[in-house]
């Protein structure tokens, strides 16, 4: 049986990247956890940021995965964008690498960790983007500019989900989901205005 030696580096990188984060991790690193050489590691990748890049189109593919089957489920369309932004934030808070990219922009502000959250962020961003503009073609959403729509959603969401919590009790998933269908689906001005 071959062992695939890019398998166990990426691997063996994205552990490093997770416990150490972007800034701390190294080659050497990384060759000790895969228990193979440096220049092996060299053979697949050429940089530190060559490594990071492959891990963080994995994570892409992932959370691509998870979106796109929340987007296939039979629901309205505010329904069904709940569920998506609960799907980015659970993907964000599961996956360890996101996790430790957050906590390293926080505390030290390394330029590839926050690259690497904004790209998560413009990813999810342009999914939304795509589920707004479908919903518009579908007569399901006003037309809009789906750009700032998406901005707009996901900040709210990210506001209620984190924000909130610094100051107020926490909401749950409930009163989140009420809040949310609120702004997006009644707004928040009575009839008679």
């Amino acid at each position: 049986m071959s062992i695939d030696r890019k398998t166990l580096i990426l691997t063996a990188a994205t552990q490093s990247f997770v416990q150490f984060g972007y800034k701390a991790t190294t080659m050497d690193q990384v060759s000790r956890i895969a228990n193979v050489g440096k220049g092996t590691i060299y053979t697949f990748f050429k940089t530190k940021e060559d490594l990071f890049e492959e891990i963080l189109n994995k994570a892409y593919q992932e959370l691509t995965s998870v979106m796109n089957r929340v987007a296939r489920e039979n629901n309205t369309f505010i329904l069904k964008l709940i569920n998506l932004l609960d799907s980015i934030l659970e993907f964000r808070s599961d996956h360890e690498l996101f996790v430790k990219l957050g906590q390293e922009v926080r505390d030290i502000g390394t330029v590839q960790a926050q690259e690497g959250v904004k790209r998560m962020e413009e990813y999810a961003l342009e999914f939304l983007k795509q589920q707004i503009d479908q919903a518009v073609s579908k007569g399901e959403v006003k037309p809009c500019d789906s750009s700032v729509t998406a901005f707009m959603i996901l900040r709210l969401y990210l506001a209620l989900t984190t924000e909130w919590n610094k100051a107020h009790e926490p909401l749950n998933k409930d009163q989140i989901k009420d809040h949310m269908s609120l702004f997006i689906s009644n707004g928040i001005l009575s009839s008679s205005e």
